[in-house]
């Protein structure tokens, strides 16, 4: 039920973000119309549209890419044609021949006609609609994919999904009722009826050409981070607690209590032999497991979030394995160079991960969990029963207490007092989350924001950009030869410079090195001087360091207090690709 409300929160919320621009011409060009017959069929047609296909898709059904692509165009060339009617409605009827007069039918259906003929034609309008809107996959609508997506199809994600888009609906439903009452003030005082109709054929007839030609993609990635994604992922990030602790809640004692309640049972530990390969250890089978207290945990290596908990893991490790405790990782990986199981080798060794670190490229153990989350902690008890998860960094303490007492429970008898210490520093040292206001930011184009250079991205073709004087708050620039692909920035050239206008104390950004393996050079600096005491351990007080494998590099550490800097980095040789930004 929490996932539904916050699915309808999350949509709500879409009104404030770019993503939703595309859709809005479509909405308002009816606002003349009257709500209850025209507006609400319509949106109620986007909405459902929206979710039955984004469903669908989910769900695997067979076919169901074709039916996205091909409803598209199908939506694309109606909406052309409305907005053709709107601008030329004479020359629309000679020039088009019967296939004009089929679509100013179904157009005039609005106008003329019975009620029901209008509100059939406001839902179909709003269908085709519905397949144009391509919503970003913001904090809580990836969860809700993410959860149907790897873990199948159910009542709760179709449920979710339906809120998320009723959300949106209800957003551009009160936003068309301001707008209509503005327009209905701006016809009686100058009678502008006609131009402000053709006006909005040549709006409607930009957004086809823009959406057709991916021009809208392209500009939304010069468009800062949604001011709602922040507010999404707290919103998920209570999701994501609430779950943990619900799941939790009997570690605790009660008050006056001197045990703690028994840890609820969740579920039979699913098998780990979907594996591709094991790092440390020889593979696992459930049966080697038994009488063993299992701590499983999904991260990603180049992950911030999961570099912060391994100091935790390695020393609950350190401490409990002699009495039963055994931790394993399960590396599932976000970017393309994770997939590689000596690039997660390597950082192991670098990182001092002695556990064993089962490699899951094929993502087979992630969905035996049905996991959603990067960083993810399940523990298992002797008898192979998950007692206990945490998604994310934090709490653990609660998370130590549970590994306690299910040892206890284990052996009978209660763990020494001595408890774990872990030993965190550089990046793995934790986030001064309260000075964070900066967050995750990707250089690929697929999933890019706040993209501020003054040329339009040319998508995997290399060309020059430039870093404008001023950066804003969370806005980030190119400078030199790079070519933007789906997943990463690259250089094209030597000098190749990348700017961000960041709050934090923490900044990192994940490269590797060039496709041959050369090691990149390169040179940071903050607001134009060296960083000094604010290098991070990655770089020198001189702001010099070099790409040597594809990982997370920490570039900048801030000392108090934290302030707002514009950082740049310049690369001395070509061929750097550069993933993303995060912040601590």
């Amino acid at each position: 039920m929490l996932l539904i409300v916050i699915g309808f929160l999350g949509g709500v919320l879409t009104i404030a973000s770019p993503c939703i621009l595309p859709v809005v011409p479509f909405v308002f060009a009816r606002s003349d119309r009257p709500f209850a017959t025209s507006r609400l069929p319509l949106l109620i047609g986007l909405a459902s549209t929206f979710a039955l296909i984004t469903g669908i898709g989910i769900a695997g059904v067979s076919g169901a890419a074709q039916l996205d692509h091909y409803g598209r165009y199908v939506s694309l060339a109606l909406f052309a044609l409305f907005g053709v009617s709107l601008l030329f409605p004479a020359l629309s009827a000679r020039v088009s021949g019967p296939l004009t007069r089929i679509g100013n039918r179904l157009l005039a259906l609005s106008d003329a006609g019975s009620e029901r003929h209008q509100v059939f034609s406001a839902l179909v309008l709003g269908a085709a609609t519905g397949m144009l809107w391509a919503p970003c996959a913001g904090p809580i609508l990836g969860a809700i994919l993410a959860g149907a997506a790897l873990h199948g199809a159910s009542w709760q994600t179709a449920t979710a999904l339906f809120a998320y888009a009723a959300g949106a609906a209800t957003s551009l439903a009160v936003v068309s009722l301001v707008q209509s009452n503005v327009l209905k003030r701006v016809r009686r005082i100058a009678g502008a009826g006609e131009p402000l109709k053709r006006a909005t054929g040549v709006l409607i007839l930009t957004a086809v050409v823009a959406i057709a030609f991916g021009f809208d993609g392209i500009a939304l990635a010069h468009v800062p981070s949604a001011p709602t994604n922040g507010i999404e992922s707290r919103l998920v990030g209570w999701l994501a607690s609430n779950d943990s602790r619900a799941a939790s809640r009997g570690a605790e004692p009660e008050a006056g209590s001197r045990s703690p309640k028994p840890l609820p049972v969740e579920g039979r530990l699913p098998s780990l032999d979907g594996a591709d390969a094991w790092l440390n250890s020889p593979p696992i089978a459930s049966g080697d497991l038994h009488g063993k207290v299992v701590l499983v945990n999904f991260w990603t290596y180049s992950c911030i979030n999961c570099l912060r908990t391994l100091p935790y893991l390695k020393a609950w490790e350190s401490r409990y394995a002699r009495d039963g405790l055994v931790v394993i990782g399960v590396h599932t990986p976000e970017f393309g160079f994770e997939h590689d199981v000596g690039n997660v080798k390597r950082a192991a060794a670098d990182l001092s991960v002695r556990y064993p670190i089962a490699i899951d490229n094929g993502y087979r153990i992630w969905q035996a969990f049905g996991n959603q989350y990067w960083p993810a902690f399940y523990l298992a008890d002797a008898q192979g029963r998950i007692r206990y998860h945490h998604f994310g960094e934090g709490e653990y303490d609660t998370a130590e207490d549970a590994i306690r007492q299910l040892l206890g429970e284990a052996k009978g008898a209660a763990s020494a007092p001595q408890r774990a210490k872990p030993d965190a520093a550089g990046a793995l040292a934790a986030a001064d989350q309260a000075d964070i206001g900066s967050g995750e930011t990707y250089l690929g184009y697929r999933e890019a924001t706040g993209f501020a250079s003054p040329e339009e991205v040319r998508q995997d073709t290399a060309a020059t950009y430039s870093i404008p004087q001023r950066l804003s708050l969370n806005t980030w620039a190119l400078g030199g030869p790079w070519s933007i692909g789906a997943e990463a920035a690259s250089a094209s050239g030597a000098h190749a410079q990348i700017a961000y206008r960041f709050h934090a104390r923490d900044l990192h950004l994940v490269l590797a090195p060039a496709t041959d393996g050369r090691p990149i050079r390169f040179r940071i600096a903050i607001d134009g001087q060296p960083p000094g005491a604010a290098h991070g351990s990655d770089t020198t007080a001189d702001g010099y360091g070099t790409v040597t494998a594809a990982r997370l590099y920490q570039l900048v550490r801030q000392g108090d207090p934290v302030r707002t800097h514009t950082f740049t980095i310049e690369f001395f040789d070509p061929g750097v690709h550069a993933y993303t930004f995060t912040f601590g």
